[in-house]
């Protein structure tokens, strides 16, 4: 295995820069493999039929714009939670009620890459009540409630051009964070030459309040930086917690060949923010109101449907108009993430080009601060000298580090991009203990409880980029691969290799009992809101006003009310509100019918959803339940007769004699 994975990297190394690569793979301290005996490692993985994983697992789709669900340790997959893209298997996006979640500035966006889940947190520890995932191409962030998995809002962050340092929750809740990686001019609209980059483009960092009752969220101001592009966010855990960071590169401000032109410094940027400070600033009235069209899209009511509201204007802070709030501690080179320990002392940065891995101190931070111990500053914004915060250095940590979790038992835990492996090492000495080749070339990793003041120790996953020989071969496009890791003991030990959905980068694990305790099984009859909700079956109808005709139809085990309706012409828009009048846990319904160029519905117990159907062609036209409900399944259809668009085919529907 370790010879393939050497031939491998041999046929990745193009170029002279990687020669130094090649040394230190065939002549350097080479990753152990750490992987347990079959027999053991089956037996570690092994969750019994009809027994429960000890965690759930959210990885992040990436390009699918989607959250998948996994049980850990067993790796089995349990769900995708679809947010920023349709989802044919549910009806998301394609149905009534979840339509104007895909409402933004630019119009109908039905896709985006999902990067960074972030469970929300009371006390710095995860909670399982919300989790906020970001879309990078069209800013947004999406929250999901855990009781019923599901996306229930979806909040566009203007000013922005990638929305990738997000979204990352304080440590209770108060605000998600986000960044613009891609600073872009802000007055809307505006064209300027490219080339004037310097002088016309900015960055944002956005600051989202977080209702501590619904979760809803708000734009509550956004702080205008210096055009560098943000790359990763994280908010600060105990005597940091007033305070978020966020690395960031191209200090440069090259605007084209990037590869080259964004690495010519040694050192780039964390950003250090003090969050509270920030917010009370605003609350005083020192913050600038700009024009700024955004939507905020949310569920109202205990179901309904979602609504779209539209904002015209942002509050946004500008570091020169305030006392210090923020600072930028310099770090080697071209960062990529930014970790904070458990106890918030230790700020870990990720230089992707970086020949170590800098670890600043926290309190170190504040003394300089205090001495005013700075080197310059940037747009207002004081550079702390590099040395003032630095607690140590990890040296030999392999080539490409990115990204660092910890244990909470004393060490920590980073992915090494280039080299395929990761590092433990120890936050008492800085010094590697440990190593473990990952395949292949792993960007984030995720430790169960992790990023939380309080993380088990008892499994790493590996988020990988590249399966190569890992699976059977599906063409030239394989599924990305992770790996699930024992970190129990003094050595990481490889368990698990599994596939997964679209290309995840981070990933959130929290124990099972956090979120079994409020799932909900069944919406309850009597507290369905939804406007076009049957709570009975002798609701059931069939209304018609001008040509749009609305079937208020209910569903239970096996039968439609009505399943013959006629009186349907050609130019009419035709709304199946679907009911599922059952109320026991996972008996699902659903609706598809002949022609319906949009998409199927499920609809779970006591839900109410909505199939806008449109026919154009006379004709009888069968529908039925798509969801396998009982042993007369098959028998569960009906018919819908559509006449000329002139005809005077009465409106009438039943079900039965």
């Amino acid at each position: 295995m370790k010879k393939q994975k050497s031939n491998m990297l041999r046929g990745m190394m193009i170029g002279a820069g990687f020669v130094a690569v090649a040394a230190f793979l065939f002549t350097g301290c080479p990753s152990q493999q750490g992987m347990l005996d079959t027999r053991d490692a089956a037996e570690k993985v092994y969750v019994a039929p009809g027994e429960h994983d000890e965690y759930y697992a959210f990885l992040s789709g990436g390009y699918s714009g989607q959250l998948s669900v996994w049980g850990l340790p067993s790796s089995r997959f349990l769900k995708v939670i679809p947010v920023f893209s349709q989802d044919p298997e549910t009806g998301y996006g394609y149905s009534e009620e979840t339509k104007p979640l895909f409402q933004t500035s630019y119009g109908f966006i039905p896709w985006d890459d999902s990067h960074h889940p972030h469970i929300s947190q009371t006390d710095g520890d995860a909670d399982g009540r919300w989790i906020f995932i970001n879309a990078n191409n069209t800013p947004r962030i999406a929250r999901i409630d855990l009781d019923t998995f599901e996306t229930k809002e979806i909040i566009e962050v203007p000013n922005t051009g990638g929305n990738h340092a997000s979204s990352f929750v304080t440590s209770n809740s108060e605000y998600v964070i986000g960044a613009t990686r891609f600073s872009i001019p802000y007055e809307k609209d505006l064209d300027v030459p490219i080339d004037s980059y310097a002088d016309n483009f900015n960055g944002a960092l956005s600051f989202l309040s977080i209702d501590q009752e619904t979760g809803r969220m708000n734009l509550d101001f956004q702080i205008i930086v210096p055009p560098y592009n943000y790359d990763l966010g994280r908010a600060g855990k105990g005597i940091s917690s007033d305070w978020v960071f966020f690395t960031t590169y191209n200090t440069e401000l090259a605007h084209t060949l990037l590869e080259v032109n964004a690495s010519q410094n040694d050192k780039d940027f964390v950003a250090a923010v003090n969050w509270r400070k920030a917010a009370e600033f605003v609350a005083e009235g020192h913050g600038r109101t700009m024009d700024a069209e955004y939507y905020h899209n949310y569920y109202e009511g205990n179901q309904g449907f979602a609504v779209s509201h539209v904002k015209n204007e942002v509050t946004v802070l500008y570091p020169e108009d305030v006392e210090e709030f923020m600072y930028f501690l310099p770090t080697p080179k071209s960062p990529h993430g930014v970790d904070i320990d458990p106890t918030g002392e230790y700020i870990v940065a990720g230089g992707k080009l970086a020949t170590v891995i800098p670890v600043h101190s926290f309190s170190r931070m504040l003394e300089a601060i205090e001495n005013r111990d700075f080197e310059g500053d940037s747009n207002g914004i004081p550079i702390i000298n590099y040395e003032a915060t630095i607690a140590g250095e990890v040296e030999d940590p392999g080539l490409g580090p990115l990204h660092t979790e910890f244990d909470g038992d004393g060490y920590a835990y980073t992915s090494v991009y280039i080299s395929s492996e990761i590092v433990k090492w120890s936050l008492d000495t800085f010094e590697v203990v440990d190593r473990i080749d990952s395949y292949y070339s792993i960007g984030h990793l995720m430790i169960t409880g992790g990023d939380t003041k309080n993380p088990d120790k008892r499994y790493l996953v590996g988020l990988t980029k590249t399966a190569k020989d890992r699976y059977l071969p599906t063409g030239p496009k394989q599924n990305h691969p992770a790996q699930l890791y024992d970190i129990s003991g003094d050595r990481m030990q490889l368990l698990y290799d599994f596939p997964t959905i679209g290309e995840p980068h981070y990933a959130q694990a929290i124990a099972a009992n956090k979120i079994t305790e409020r799932v909900k099984q069944i919406y309850e009859m009597e507290e369905n809101d939804h406007p076009h909700a049957v709570r009975r079956v002798g609701d059931a109808r069939v209304e018609r006003d001008g040509d749009v005709v609305r079937v208020y139809m209910a569903s239970i085990r096996s039968h439609f009310r009505p399943d013959n309706i006629e009186g349907i012409r050609v130019g009419d828009t035709v709304y199946f509100h679907l009911t599922n009048l059952e109320q026991e846990w996972d008996v699902v319904h659903g609706i598809g019918i002949k022609g319906a160029n949009n998409a199927e519905i499920l609809v779970a117990p006591g839900q109410t959803k909505t199939l806008k159907w449109e026919p154009t062609r006379t004709g009888i036209y069968p529908f039925y339940c798509t969801a396998f409900c009982s042993a007369l399944h098959q028998e569960m259809q009906g018919y819908v007769r559509v006449s000329a668009a002139d005809s005077d085919v009465e409106l009438v529907w039943r079900t039965g004699n």
